[in-house]
């Protein structure tokens, strides 16, 4: 009975806090790596940042292709079509058996000993003169040892086993979201850009005099390979009755044309243009 409480004991005795705690600490740290990979590939490989500003914005990857008869480009951001790294721990499985090996002994040892001496003298004599004397000495001792020696053993058995099942983890809904904004972003344009108006024929109305004309208000748009609408650029003839407003936000131009008094029936031609490649012509007619 006695061993068995040792043993007991000595199996209390090991550090299971650190053998239940330890693979679990690693396994959450191990997650906490895993959640920083996703953060770095994304900051490292998905976006820019702008040195001066400090504002992030996404990486587009742009590359032309065949489209109908005619070339076009295409602008579509990196987070969208490469895979990011979500590994997650699923499960965790511990399991153990402990191990304790011992042996208790228990010893007992007697020792006798025994000695005995003694000592005989005898004297003869010889003649007138002559004596003769003996003496003998003894020793005898004796010693016996026992010994005794009683052991017991006892085992007690501990193991750990750990199972660590991980995988891709589903993707988080704010991501899944905002990827569904930059799949619906991704947009085709023209390697040179694209030119647009609001129409190409407009109808000018008189005044209620019915001696002069209305303006007709012209909208132009002008998109960049890359996917951006820029204003800035973007013309139309200077001629009599053509009067510029201002820019909306850098993304449209427009113009106010006035026809003359003495305008022809087939109307005036307006050429608005961006650069050298981008034109578009525009007719403004007398309303019938």
């Amino acid at each position: 009975m006695d061993v068995a409480n040792k043993s007991i004991g000595t199996l209390q005795g090991l550090p299971f806090d650190n053998l239940i705690g330890g693979p679990l600490n690693a396994c959450i740290q191990a997650q906490n790596d895993a959640a920083m990979t996703s953060i770095n590939f994304i900051n490292n490989v998905c976006l820019n940042e702008d040195k001066e500003t400090g504002e992030k914005s996404a990486v587009y990857v742009s590359f032309s292709f065949i489209q109908n008869g005619r070339k076009v480009v295409i602008n579509v951001p990196m987070i969208a079509i490469v895979p990011i790294p979500y590994i997650a721990i699923n499960s965790i499985d511990i399991s153990f058996k402990a191990t304790v090996n011992g042996v208790e002994s228990e010893s007992s040892s007697t020792e006798t000993e025994y000695e005995s001496k003694g000592t005989k003298k005898s004297t003869r004599k010889t003649g007138l003169f002559r004596k003769k004397t003996t003496t003998i000495n003894s020793t005898f001792s004796t010693k016996r040892d026992s010994k005794s020696t009683q052991d017991s053993k006892f085992s007690v058995e501990a193991t750990i086993d750990v199972a660590v099942h991980a995988g891709q983890e589903s993707m988080p809904a704010g991501m899944a979201k905002i990827l569904e904004m930059l799949g619906a972003a991704m947009d085709l344009c023209s390697p040179d850009g694209e030119l647009s108006v609001n129409d190409t024929t407009f109808y000018a109305e008189k005044n209620a005099n019915d001696k002069e004309y209305l303006p007709v208000k012209v909208i132009a748009q002008y998109k960049t390979p890359e996917g951006l609408y820029d204003a800035t650029n973007i013309k139309c003839d200077i001629g009599e009755g053509v009067k510029s407003a201002e820019n909306k936000m850098d993304k449209t131009r427009e113009f106010e044309i006035t026809l003359p008094k003495e305008s022809p029936t087939q109307g005036k031609q307006y050429v608005i243009s961006c650069g050298d490649v981008q034109k578009v012509t525009i007719t403004v007619l007398p309303k019938p």
